[in-house]
């Protein structure tokens, strides 16, 4: 009596276990814990849930809509809904790990909350669909806050180019002093990449923007669906054509991690010149104390930790377009378990990449820009000796003749250590004889970026030009 007892104890536990799972009915035992915490995605996939509720009620909907389901049960998923969506803002909605993931964990209590209506919401649909769905209606939010963020830093670039757009500084190749260019238009060069960034990003959403829903687990579904229905409620732009494609693709979920990683590369560019330019050895700029740290040990140290850190975590961001890559060239149609394994990395890029652009577009601002220290550095290194070689053009020099001419003036005035514009007349005329005293003009640094004066160039006109251009495109 007593093993048997034991035995009849075992049954209805197993059978209590195997009722937390959807698909229980097939399997003699339950799932392992050790195997629990390695499948279940409950864990991260959370945050999906109002988007997750967002799409059964639409589903539930059409479902009403074709006479599928009633509309007393549709009611009570309503209202289940309702509840769940307000437990799960106040944070009173329990997460179980044995209900694996954000859909059953949200289905299980609308079950308890609506009764055998919970149960029929999953009619004509598959987990493979509905996740599909969840995840593209979060993208699609997370690239509109991308969208916003992107033109808040460019905006606060703007800003910070219209007040220095005559500001002199050394433009450089190969990191050595080339020509003088303006600040302000070293900073809409960076405009110019998040634009880009921004264009790339609203292409993307385009592809976002599909409904898998209805492509079921992987071959349709045999009822009589509305799938254009769900997909006008839903706000997305059509639906997916094939339903083996629609459950097992992620090349949007790849394409947004693909433009994420430019974002913060262009970012890790403007880092990196920051953390250079901060250098007392070139002391360009100084960055608001509440975007650096100090040293425990050097008292005197004022480390740009901000920027520094953005240069890590694009290669972070990097690291995750990599891994989306590599989940899924091996898959074969339909839908894998592996692609559990997209969430994880695209909730950290869109994370790391959110937090990013907001703390740049605060810090850009309060940048100290020590002007005179850019305009000496500006006139290191020769900087105008192109504008002579133009000058010696204008006066009928063959451009190649020009730039032998003033190479061998540069290596005089080298050996002399003078600037060009320092060199008497008479020296200068020694390398080409169609110098005449009005080179001096082209000499001077105001006049070498005053004389760039055409679109794209560095003159202070232009950049005001350039900066009007970006103001509407941003309006």
């Amino acid at each position: 009596m007593a093993t048997n007892a034991l035995y009849n104890r075992k049954i209805m536990t197993d059978q209590f276990a195997k009722k937390t799972q959807a698909w229980s009915g097939r399997f003699s035992e339950p799932v392992s814990e050790l195997v629990k915490r390695y499948t279940a995605s409950v864990g991260f996939d959370h945050r999906l849930a109002l988007y997750d509720i967002q799409g059964s009620l639409a589903h539930a909907e059409m479902l009403e809509a074709c006479g599928i389901l009633s509309r007393v049960d549709l009611d009570a998923i309503s209202n289940g809904m309702a509840r769940i969506r307000a437990e799960i803002e106040d944070g009173s909605f329990r997460w179980q790990l044995d209900l694996e993931d954000v859909h059953l964990n949200i289905e299980k209590r609308l079950t308890d909350l609506a009764g055998d209506a919970g149960k029929r919401l999953h009619t004509a649909r598959s987990r493979n669909d509905q996740v599909a769905t969840d995840i593209r209606l979060w993208l699609r939010a997370q690239i509109d806050i991308t969208a916003r963020l992107l033109g808040d830093l460019q905006r606060s670039l703007i800003d910070l180019a219209e007040r220095h757009a005559g500001t002199i500084m050394p433009g450089f190749t190969h990191l050595q002093v080339a020509q003088p260019v303006t600040f302000g238009h070293h900073l809409m060069a960076y405009v110019e990449m998040f634009s880009r960034d921004a264009d790339r990003m609203a292409d993307c959403r385009r592809r976002v923007n599909r409904l898998p829903l209805g492509a079921a687990a992987l071959a349709g579904t045999s009822y009589p669906i509305d799938r254009e229905r769900v997909a006008r409620a839903l706000g997305f732009d059509g639906v997916c054509e094939n339903s083996l494609d629609a459950v097992s693709d992620r090349d949007f979920a790849i394409e947004f991690c693909a433009a994420a990683a430019l974002v913060m590369t262009h970012v890790s560019r403007l880092s990196e010149e920051l953390v250079l330019w901060m250098s007392p050895r070139v002391g360009f700029i100084d960055l608001p104390d509440r975007f650096c740290t100090g040293s425990s040990i050097m008292p005197q140290k004022k480390n740009p930790d901000v920027p520094e850190l953005a240069r890590g975590k694009s290669g972070r961001v990097t690291g995750h377009l990599m891994a989306l890559l590599m989940l899924m060239k091996g898959q074969p149609l339909a839908y894998n378990k592996d692609n559990q394994e997209d969430k994880e990395p695209l909730f950290d890029t869109v994370d790391t990449l959110h937090e990013t652009l907001r703390i740049f577009a605060d810090m850009m601002p309060g940048i100290e820009v020590r002007t005179e220290r850019m305009r000496q550095a500006a006139a290191e290194g020769f900087s105008t000796a192109t504008d002579l070689a133009d000058y010696l053009v204008r006066q009928g020099l063959p451009f190649r003749d020009a730039h032998e001419a003033v190479a061998r003036a540069v290596r005089h005035a080298a050996g002399r250590g003078l600037d060009l514009s320092e060199l008497p007349l008479e020296e200068l005329r020694q390398f080409a004889a169609e110098i005449g005293p009005d080179v001096f003009e082209s000499l001077t640094l105001d006049g070498s970026v005053s004389a760039r004066n055409h679109v794209g160039g560095t003159a202070p006109a232009q950049v005001l030009a350039a900066i009007a251009r970006a103001r509407a495109r941003l309006a």
